[in-house]
């Protein structure tokens, strides 16, 4: 992908004080150059979700980043309620929906089990691509643009440089999006902060 200005990370975990991986991960985009760390369980600890400063975030970036563990297949509760009420027909889709029209779309997901449980004969039955394509979905119907997903297995297990590895390069790889550090053009609000602190099902 084209380095980018400005980058909106959507950090969605409901017990980040239990998270290995995930706050890390977030702690490694916090202090990035042209990066908003934007944490919704902090933000609306009540799911009352403020529609029109949500969609002046997302207005702003050219890169959305989505970090979270996946629960049940999918995302965490709080993630699910921005998705129906920010993602509005007429603004994100449908008929003169175009706000989002080429910007990045980036998973960034963990996962509680093994890689080869993610297969026709592991426990949950389907290839790991089969659970990603609601995500990749979301982001056709918006006309975004997908960009191959940052993903962890079995968060819960691997060894402690695994995890350094993949935060790193999760970090290397938000550094090659960004754009140049004396870029101008930022997201109006501070970032939130994120105390460094496993997820209920992907950590």
């Amino acid at each position: 992908m084209t380095p980018v200005s400005r980058i909106l990370v959507i950090y969605a975990h409901s017990a980040p004080h239990r998270s290995r991986v995930n706050r890390k991960l977030a702690a490694a985009a916090r202090d990035l150059p042209n990066v908003f760390l934007h944490d919704l369980y902090e933000t609306y600890p009540d799911f009352h979700i403020d529609v029109a400063r949500e969609q002046a975030l997302l207005a702003q970036s050219d890169l959305v980043v989505f970090l979270h563990p996946m629960q049940w297949y999918s995302m965490p509760s709080l993630l699910k309620e921005w998705v129906d009420v920010v993602l509005e027909p007429g603004w994100a889709h449908g008929p003169g929906g175009d706000a989002l029209r080429d910007k990045g779309y980036w998973l960034a997901i963990t996962t509680g089990s093994p890689a080869d449980a993610y297969s026709p004969s592991g426990v949950h039955g389907r290839s790991f691509s089969d659970y990603l394509a609601q995500f990749e979905q979301t982001a056709v119907l918006c006309g975004m643009t997908w960009l191959t997903p940052h993903v962890l297995h079995e968060a819960h297990q691997v060894d402690d440089d695994a995890v350094r590895d993949h935060v790193a390069q999760f970090r290397q790889r938000l550094e090659s999006y960004a754009g140049p550090a004396d870029d101008t053009r930022h997201l109006p609000l501070t970032p939130t902060t994120i105390t460094l602190a496993a997820s209920d099902n992907g950590t």
